[in-house]
Formats: structure tokens, C-alpha cells, sequence
């Protein structure tokens, strides 16, 4: 089964200077997977808007399915994404009224002004649409062009991780048929912080994605709903996927002395 190709373009000069480490590729690499792509480039190129367009072209017109982009989407000069985004696919810079009134709404809530940097955030490439963004301020970007699904996402983790999940359905549905199993534990008396490394060994070693729910007090009586997903074109496959990795993350929380139940066990279905 050949699988649709996604790219990956990281924008920013503290990607290249060392500052920061790009988390955000490894996250989206595992979600792509899992959603039935195959990743087969990744670039990170600085806040240069010909390196940008450069970037842009060269995943479309190598046939990307899908490209995701983080970076480059706020209010200041080097933020410049969307609008290189534009001059790439040859469209008009435009604002974008149903993304104005997002980025409006957020200010009017701090009962702050709209300037002319805030209502940059509200200028896409013609014919784009917004994504809502619960987390920040600046709503991704969707556009076509011809097959090829280009998302612009920011680059703060999880204002990223909140855009790219509201339209996950979307991406999957453009994948093949993959199964889906997806397990929620209950951990009482492990705080997320201690769980953190127990969760990334469990993604390293499976192919799964494990997120944490928490609730309770950290420092007092914490609660964590872990959910444990993995998909492949085979579901016996996702299953012991996920029942590979419930095994490890189990014998670790009791270790650091969590009680452990199974809450709930479901398969989503084919996406």
C-alpha cells in the first residue's frame, strides 16, 4: 500500500541557532505516522522569506500530499510564514475576515485595541481558511493547492498541538483505512511531571501516541487520565501496539507506587 507523503517545514532562526530544540518535528512525525502518512522530508529553514517560499515549492512540487508548517504566524516582522506561504502559490495576501474576527475576539476579551501587527495575524493567502486557536492568539492556516493539503501551524508547542488536533479528522480522512485502537488508564498517585519520562519511554519504544489528562492536585492526591492510541492498516497490529505499551506504562507508574486501572478500552474505528 503506497501511503500519501507529508512534509514537515520548521520556520525560525532559533531552530538553526541552537536555542531551541525542535519538539514540535518529533510530535508531528508521530501524529503524520499514525494518521497513515509517510513523513519524507523534513526542513527547517530560518525566518527569510525566500527561504520560506523555497521551502513551500520544493514539497509541492515534489507531489506532498500533505505539508505542514510551525512557525512564523504572530504579529512581529520575522514572523512571516503566511505571507510567504502566499507569494509560493502565487496568490494575493489577503485579510481574511472570518480570521480577523477571531483574532478581534481574543483582544476584545482583554479589552485591548487591534492594532496594525494584531490584525496581521488576520492576513492569508487568498482563499485560506482559519483555524480556530483556543490556546494563542494567531489561528492556523489551511490552503489547497491542486492535491496538496497545506497547513500553517505557530510554533508554540501546544498552541500547535490544539490546531493540528482540531483537524485531524481531516488529515486522516485524506490517508488510507487505518484501524484504530485507542486505551485510557487511570493513574492515582503519580504527578504528570514524574510521568512525563514514563510516557516518552513508552512512545519510544512502541508505536503508539500516549497523552496525559490531569486532574487533581499534583503535589497533593494527582489524577491522570492516560490514553494510549496506535493505528496501523492491520488492527491486531494497533492492538498489540497499544497493549505493549499499557504493559510498560503500568509496571512503571506501580513502581513510583500509582495505582493503575483500566478505564476504558475502545477501537475508533478505520479514519
Amino acid at each position: 500500500m503506497r501511503l500519501p507523503e507529508a512534509w514537515i517545514i520548521s520556520v525560525g532562526n532559533e531552530l538553526l541557532n541552537g536555542r531551541i530544540v525542535n519538539t514540535n518535528l518529533a510530535w508531528l512525525s508521530r501524529k503524520l505516522i499514525l494518521d497513515g502518512y509517510l513523513v519524507r522530508c523534513a526542513l527547517t529553514v530560518r525566518d527569510d522569506c525566500e527561504d520560506i517560499v523555497m521551502a513551500f515549492r520544493l514539497a509541492v512540487d515534489k507531489g506532498a500530499s500533505l505539508i505542514v508548517s510551525t512557525g512564523g504566524l504572530g504579529p512581529t516582522f520575522d514572523d512571516m510564514t503566511s505571507e510567504c506561504l502566499s507569494k509560493a502559490l502565487g496568490r494575493r495576501h489577503v485579510l481574511n475576515e472570518e480570521a480577523l474576527r477571531m483574532v478581534e475576539e481574543k483582544y476584545a476579551r482583554r479589552n485591548l485595541p487591534m492594532t496594525e501587527h494584531r490584525v496581521k495575524m488576520a492576513m492569508m493567502p487568498e482563499n485560506a481558511r482559519p483555524i480556530y486557536n483556543a490556546v494563542g492568539t494567531a489561528p492556523g492556516v489551511m490552503v489547497e493547492e491542486g492535491p496538496t493539503l497545506i497547513l500553517a501551524l505557530p510554533g508554540v508547542p501546544s498552541e500547535m498541538m490544539d490546531i493540528f488536533e482540531r483537524v485531524e479528522g481531516l488529515i486522516r480522512s485524506r490517508a488510507p483505512p487505518m484501524s484504530y485502537v485507542s486505551v485510557d488508564l487511570v493513574v492515582r498517585g503519580v504527578p504528570e511531571s514524574e510521568a512525563a519520562p514514563l510516557i516518552e519511554e513508552a512512545m519510544r519504544r512502541f508505536s503508539v501516541y500516549v497523552k496525559s489528562h490531569p486532574s487533581g492536585q499534583e503535589l497533593g492526591l494527582p489524577i491522570l487520565r492516560v490514553n494510549v492510541t496506535s493505528s496501523s492498516p492491520s488492527e491486531e497490529e494497533a492492538r498489540l501496539n497499544v497493549e505493549g505499551a499499557l504493559r510498560l506504562l503500568s509496571e512503571r507508574f506501580r513502581e513510583r507506587g500509582g495505582n493503575v486501572e483500566e478505564a476504558q478500552a475502545h477501537s475508533p474505528g478505520s479514519g
